[in-house]
């Protein structure tokens, strides 16, 4: 069912509609290196996968724009993740999650949005989406870009150790890296 809320939600973007399920597959991956509960795990793959839910309140104007938003439209888009957060709240078994849901764009360093939480005042679950989220956006092809080379990818995750991503989440990511890139292929092959 959360898949095909998903699915709806993609189409609607006009997006492959893998990207959530990826990421989602991808958190897990990072999520059991770093021996995250059974329990956190399954709030971070409700989490992963239904990050962006959010956006369904954002009006096709500002979502589907072809090119750069203004600083008007960019206000309105950076609503989704309290939309999200608000719509999964509604679901009792939806209530962790949507704090993944509320804290995916918050930075390490404090610069993120929308409540510019920093460290660990960031839920673990949002720390470990970032870093997959972004190498997800990187490696993998977009309408308007090719995809980025792993070396590229890796080294930008690495570069933003401390101010973007967590340091811990990223050295876990290094070292379970290999294993990321082979759910990227497996997602590739099936396209």
């Amino acid at each position: 069912t959360l898949e095909a809320l998903v699915g709806l939600l993609d189409a609607r973007e006009q997006d492959s509609g893998k990207h959530s399920i990826r990421v989602r597959e991808l958190s897990l991956v990072l999520g059991r290196h770093l021996s995250v509960s059974e329990a956190a795990l399954k709030t971070l793959a409700h989490g992963a996968l239904l990050h962006d839910i959010g956006k369904i309140g954002i009006p096709d104007t500002v979502l589907r724009k072809p090119g750069a938003l203004t600083a008007e439209e960019r206000e309105i888009m950076d609503t989704h993740p309290a939309i999200g957060y608000n719509i999964l709240q509604a679901a009792p078994w939806l209530e962790k999650a949507a704090e993944v849901v509320y804290s995916h764009h918050e930075k390490f360093d404090g610069s993120g949005y929308p409540r510019g939480l920093k460290g660990d005042d960031i839920c673990l679950g949002a720390r470990i989406f970032a870093v997959v989220d972004t190498y997800d956006a990187m490696r993998c092809e977009r309408v308007y870009r090719e995809s980025v080379p792993i070396d590229k990818a890796v080294t930008e995750i690495k570069q933003h150790a401390g101010t973007q991503f967590d340091p811990v989440i990223v050295a876990a990511f290094l070292e379970c890296q290999p294993a990321l890139e082979r759910v990227l292929l497996e997602f590739a092959e099936t396209d």
